[in-house]
């Protein structure tokens, strides 16, 4: 095969048998000389311009073949057309939408009316798809178009930031819902007082106002919480690196918890030494959530069991144990979703703000452990926190 940039051999012998024939028609010596220079000069630029190979048909230098190969194992699932022909699939492609789109029209696998209309023109651009590989599912499909009638297409999954996006939407709309409750309450007594004060008695009065100091400190819970989740969420990412005794720091957050009127209804049963890496006032939080929660929806007159033992597996187990009526199994999935209630009227009539073990949660995500929430109807529920136990010192 010719090099490009090389005058091929049967180019210039076809120019030198012309200018022979030239000179036997009896051609002007000086004029056969001149075409033959036109001749070879032709030839010399024909031999030095680029081949019309795969830089020509894919832009780059790179053949169809080879630019399958680079694409094969990118992390982003990506397709290589050849017009409307998908030509490769590539590995994280064929896990995500199985091969069969290989050698078929790549508007069959595309069907949005966005997605089809930039499939069906030669240009670069961005299109969604929907549903392609389940129902609620979410692509940003990225074409870009190369020389030759090739290009490529990458897939880049959008659902996770549509959840978060949504998440934080119906978070924004639940709380502010939280927060304007008890906020129309305080103003409407606070009106009527201001209003019809002088002829209220002494005891309607007094009412209003214990109304507005309950919705005050609910309010006051509400915001509290709200920062509490806030930090827990930014921390999240971040390991605890102090090490701490377990078992001393869930007798105290369990009997503040508690306080003095409900101290009786305690039973502790801690084991020995249990040293965790971990944020001591997270921590506390958690169990003070978990130990309010069990008082509170328990069976006031039966005990609420809080036990902390070491496990072989190198965990350490706290369980919140209450006796009350029970969860029904279909909301116990729900239960550490946020301002989720199984009783709202209950709730909020106890002073729950909804947000106490989407907390818990989000304190044992951030210490790598574990939460398992089991209930029997008419029997009680236990809340089980597994946390890795820290042998070595520090």
């Amino acid at each position: 095969m010719e090099r490009s940039g090389s005058l091929p051999l049967s180019g210039i012998l076809l120019a030198l048998l012309g200018a022979a024939g030239m000179l036997a028609l009896r051609v002007d010596l000086w004029l056969v000389v001149a075409v033959l220079l036109v001749w070879l000069g032709s030839l010399w630029l024909a031999a030095a311009r680029p081949p019309e190979t795969a830089s020509r048909r894919a832009g780059n230098g790179l053949s169809p073949d080879q630019l399958g190969a680079l694409i094969e194992h990118s992390a982003t699932p990506m397709l290589l057309t050849q017009g409307e022909r998908v030509t490769v699939v590539n590995r994280a492609a064929r896990e995500v939408i199985g091969g069969h789109l290989l050698g078929q029209d790549v508007r069959v696998g595309f069907r949005q009316p966005d997605a089809v209309k930039l499939l069906g023109r030669a240009v670069s651009g961005k299109a969604i798809v929907r549903g392609l590989v389940q129902r609620r599912d979410i692509w940003e499909l990225n074409r870009q178009q190369l020389d030759g009638g090739l290009a490529i297409l990458e897939l880049v999954n959008r659902t996770a930031e549509a959840d978060i996006s949504r998440a934080h939407t119906d978070f924004v709309a639940n709380a502010s819902h939280e927060l304007r409750t008890p906020l129309a309450s305080i103003i409407g007594y606070v009106e009527t007082l201001q209003e019809d004060g002088p002829a209220l008695d002494s005891a309607m009065s007094g009412r209003f106002l214990d109304t507005i100091a309950r919705e005050a400190k609910r309010l006051q819970s509400l915001v509290s919480d709200l920062m509490s989740l806030s930090r827990v969420e930014a921390e999240k990412h971040d390991l605890p690196e102090h090490r701490l005794d377990l078992a001393p720091l869930v007798a105290r957050a369990a009997h503040d918890a508690a306080g003095p009127e409900r101290a009786a209804r305690l039973e502790l049963a801690l084991a020995g030494e249990a040293p965790v890496r971990g944020d001591a006032q997270q921590l506390e939080q958690l169990v003070r959530n978990l130990v309010d929660n069990a008082l509170k929806y328990g069976d006031a007159e039966k005990p609420v069991t809080v036990s902390l033992d070491r496990e072989v597996e190198g965990k350490v187990r706290l369980r919140v144990t209450d006796r009350g009526d029970g969860i029904a199994a279909e909301h116990v999935p729900h239960l550490t979703r946020r301002f989720y209630r199984t009783d709202p009227g209950r709730s909020r009539a106890s002073g729950g703000t909804g947000l106490g073990l989407a907390i818990v949660k989000h304190i044992v995500e951030r210490h790598r452990g574990a939460l398992d929430i089991t209930s029997e109807v008419g029997r009680g529920t236990t809340v089980e926190v597994r946390l890795p136990l820290a042998i070595e010192p520090m």
